[in-house]
């Protein structure tokens, strides 16, 4: 080896290294050192970063970038404080409308004094009947209505209709539009209504035309158990003499209509217009539902206005009627 080239040697390499760190910290314009042309230019890297420390507000701030898609809620005010507002706005409205509106004094409606309602009358019953006055029923208040043909009931119905009309004894009148009719009157409109259209006005040729085209059954007893009415019938007519002094031939006065038997008391009833005959021991007035009494009597088949009393006759079917 040549030991003398390598003494000179190390020197050189070393001056090179130190014109080398020299050219670079120096300015671009002293750069053009004849060395550098000799050696070339040097590449040089710059040092690696030092890391710092990532700090709690840094982490924080990252944190809060990472979620920058979700909304970050509005702060709230604390709900004392506005509440606290809202009540002195309040307060110092209604201090301003206060002072503002003038206070009216209310004057007190007086109380009217409750008025006493009177105690009304206990009113009578509604079955209770003065005596006078007109009575009615039921057809279905008769034992033997069920067992009749269709045209003793519909005449019987037609009968019991009169008499809740409240019609009076008129003598002379066979139409209920004038407030009231007789008897011969009530059966004459009763036997019209029901279609026999040669039915006789007056109670005496009302006899004579059931006795000469059907049949008249004569009572003689004054019995009311007598045998002579057992053929008696629902929708029969009954006849009287002596109701009332008149001439005639024969001298029937009064007619009527049979019913039948009562189902509450057992008593055989009649229907037709009287001016003072009896329904359950009370006198009545009118187109009514009466009590049948064979026997004459002024307490039980009642008297006529003139004071005469009247005679049961007897009695028969209507000409055609079954």
């Amino acid at each position: 080896m040549h030991l003398p080239r390598l003494i000179w040697i190390r020197p050189l390499v070393a001056l090179a290294l130190v014109t080398i760190l020299a050219i670079e910290t120096r300015p671009a314009a002293a750069q053009s050192n004849p060395l550098e042309r000799i050696f070339g230019p040097k590449k040089y890297q710059d040092p690696p970063p030092k890391k710092k420390r990532k700090s709690t507000t840094t982490a924080k701030k990252k944190a809060s970038s990472a979620n920058d898609d979700e909304p970050s809620p509005t702060p709230r005010k604390k709900a004392g404080k506005s509440a606290t507002g809202s009540q002195a706005i309040q307060s110092t409205s209604a201090k301003s409308k206060a002072k503002s509106t003038p206070k009216s004094k209310s004057t007190p409606t007086p109380t009217p004094a409750a008025t006493p309602t009177p105690t009304p009358e206990p009113s009578p019953p509604a079955t209770a009947i003065s005596e006078g006055q007109t009575s009615s029923i039921e057809s279905g208040e008769l034992k033997e209505f069920e067992a009749q043909p269709e045209r003793v009931k519909q005449l019987l119905e037609s009968a019991l209709t009169l008499t809740r009309r409240n019609l009076t004894y008129t003598y002379g009148s066979a139409d209920p539009s004038r407030g009231g009719m007789d008897c011969s009157g009530f059966t004459y409109y009763v036997l019209k209504e029901a279609g026999f259209t040669d039915a006789p006005r007056q109670s005496n040729e009302q006899y004579v035309w059931v006795r000469k085209k059907s049949v008249i059954w004569a009572v003689v007893s004054r019995k009311s158990d007598t045998f002579e009415i057992k053929e008696l019938q629902p929708g029969d007519l009954m006849f009287w003499t002596g109701t009332y002094e008149i001439d005639r031939d024969p001298p029937v006065t009064h007619a009527m209509i049979y019913l039948g038997t009562s189902k509450k008391t057992g008593k055989r009833l009649m229907v037709g217009s009287s001016d003072g005959r009896t329904y359950e021991g009370m006198k009545r007035n009118g187109v009514s539902v009466f009590d049948f009494h064979v026997a004459a009597s002024t307490s039980k088949n009642g008297a006529a206005a003139n004071g005469r009393t009247p005679t049961f006759a007897g009695y028969g079917p209507i000409p055609g009627l079954r």
